[in-house]
Order: C-alpha cells, then structure tokens, then sequence
C-alpha cells in the first residue's frame, strides 16, 4: 500500500499499527528517509517510550550523550524522559516504536502539512509540541 505520508524531503511514514489498532499499547511506524539527511534534532518525552529499529541503510541516533551510526539490525530504546534524535538520508529505512500508543499519526500528519505551508504560530507550536509530549532541548 502507499505510505500514509510522503514528505516533502521524499521520505516517507507507513502506519503498521497504530495506538487506535493496538488499544493504546504501542504504535509502529515504517520510516523511510529521502535521499537528503533529515530527522529531528535532540528532543525528549515524558510519558512515551521511543524505540529504532534500523532495517536498511544507516542512520544517526543520538542517545542522549553522542550522535552514533546505527546500521541494519541495529536497535535503540530510549525510555520516558531519555535524550534523543534521529537522522538519516540515502533512503535509509527503519521502524519506530512508541509505547504506549499515543496519537503519534496527527503529530506527523500535522508537520507534514506545516512543511507545505499550513501556518502554525510560536504560541500553536509550543502548544502542539506539548500536547504531542515532545520537548526540545
């Protein structure tokens, strides 16, 4: 099937099983990189866990002390609180976890269309990002 989202950097984010699915107990999520490096910078969550798995390619994961190279096979889990972030290009691919299920399609969703130019705020944005248990650091 088509992916659910394709980003303007050419990569892309399937929906596996999402929280709705699994009753709240995880989401997981295919992610596929475009050709150009992308990915969040070092960020944390309070109440949700964030796992990779690397299944084609290589990606950069910051685990809280330093960005490291991740290849196929290659697992991450960063539990509620943990520093973390990703990148990734030359359409590397990877699975995403997070437990429990929270909402995280209208996260993607949603900057997805702020990357097109759907306007967001300074003040919507800090509320997103906290609605969405996502903090920059």
């Amino acid at each position: 099937t088509e992916p659910e989202i394709t980003y303007r950097s050419g990569g892309t984010c399937e929906y596996l099983a999402t929280g709705d699915a699994t009753d709240g107990h995880f989401g997981l999520y295919r992610w596929s990189f475009g050709d150009e490096e992308s990915g969040p910078d070092p960020h944390f969550h309070r109440a949700i866990t964030e796992s990779f798995y690397v299944l084609e390619g290589t990606v950069q994961l910051y685990d809280g002390a330093a960005w490291v190279t991740a290849r196929a096979g290659d697992f991450l889990h960063v539990p509620e609180g943990g520093l973390h972030g990703f990148r990734g290009g030359d359409r590397a691919r990877m699975l995403l976890m997070f437990t429990p299920g929270a909402p995280r399609e209208d996260y993607f969703e949603t900057l997805d269309a702020v990357g097109r130019g759907a306007p967001m705020s300074a003040d919507e944005r800090v509320a997103f990002m906290l609605q969405h248990d996502t903090y920059w650091v």
